[in-house]
């Protein structure tokens, strides 16, 4: 795993570790179980830590971010707008024309299967536009 200077000696993993932990509530729970959806996903995905705070999975390019705010655990996914949402997990950041966000709030029931196809076609798009 990568080392990143700017945080001395943790890795991105352990920096999301401290971030879930340090959280202690409801948001905490709520980012450790989606990034366990994601890492089901997308087994390749590397963990990276960007902004200053904000985890990040990457395959072949950015997946997805994990921020947390007061009352959502957002997940945003870098070019989700090019996404096939079947479940219509995407309820934030509509209006762009490249993001997309999923926005979960205290007690929301997470789609398993839903989410981890999204996180499968996001790999897959952004593979087929990465030149190996």
């Amino acid at each position: 795993m990568e080392k990143d200077g700017a945080q001395g000696e943790k890795s991105p993993s352990e920096l999301i570790d401290a971030r879930i932990d340090e959280l202690g509530d409801w948001r905490g729970e709520t980012l450790a179980r989606l990034r366990a959806l994601i890492r089901q996903a997308a087994p390749e995905a590397v963990e990276t830590w960007k902004w200053r705070g904000v985890p990040v999975w990457e395959d072949a390019g950015m997946i997805c971010t994990g921020e947390t705010y007061k009352a959502v655990v957002k997940l945003t996914f870098a070019r989700g707008a090019a996404l096939p949402d079947p479940k219509k997990l995407f309820n934030s950041s509509l209006e762009g024309n490249t993001r997309r966000a999923i926005d979960f709030k205290e007690g929301d029931t997470i789609d398993a299967d839903a989410l981890k196809a999204l996180v499968r076609e996001a790999v897959s798009l952004n593979r087929s536009k990465t030149k190996r």
